[in-house]
């Protein structure tokens, strides 16, 4: 009888939660920009739930109105991207070779401050999801809560590349060398 053992990937893609170690395992963010904590839900390929537990130490409020701290709404947005890319990465079987990167933000707004203190509760559900050749694309809406409030919300496009394609070698987005080929 041959037994194998589940791959990583397939693992963490089983998961309905995630703590803080299977999400380090998914995303190539770290401190000071990693901006979840915690997978309270996943559905594959459907939304995801997460968490941002905002304190005083983060780095972003020794200069973002000292005196009066606010959570920048960039980074509530890219809390939301993140967010989506965790989901997003567990579906990807070699992700440790793969980038998520912007490529739209749509329709973000910014109701309320988030202060240290506040946990952010992150919301996204995916509402296209695209696979072609060396690369996946997706389009996700966002919303963001403290204490069941909306605090921002925002629907992003993104795609999932090859890391290799930002490192200078000379391959555009649709995978042409420089003289187009």
């Amino acid at each position: 009888m041959i037994q194998s053992t589940p791959s990583e990937t397939d693992a963490t893609a089983s998961k309905t939660s995630l703590d803080i170690h299977d999400i380090l395992k998914i995303l190539p963010h770290r401190y000071p920009l990693l901006l979840i904590d915690r997978v309270l839900e996943l559905k594959r390929k459907q939304s995801i739930v997460a968490i941002k537990n905002v304190t005083i130490n983060e780095q972003f409020f020794n200069g973002h109105f000292p005196g009066l701290p606010i959570m920048p709404g960039v980074l509530i947005i890219e809390a939301i991207a993140q967010a989506g890319g965790a989901l997003l990465l567990t579906e990807v079987e070699d992700r440790e070779n793969k980038v998520m990167v912007f490529t739209g933000i749509e329709r973000a707004k910014f109701r309320r401050p988030v202060s240290p203190g506040d946990q952010l509760r992150i919301e996204v559900e995916v509402k296209g999801w695209r696979v072609i050749p060396r690369m996946i694309a997706a389009k996700m809406h966002g919303v963001a809560y403290v204490a069941g409030k909306k605090v921002a919300e925002a629907t992003i496009s993104c795609q999932l590349i090859d890391s290799s394609r930002g490192r200078g070698d000379g391959v555009d987005a649709a995978g042409n060398d420089a003289n187009g080929e």
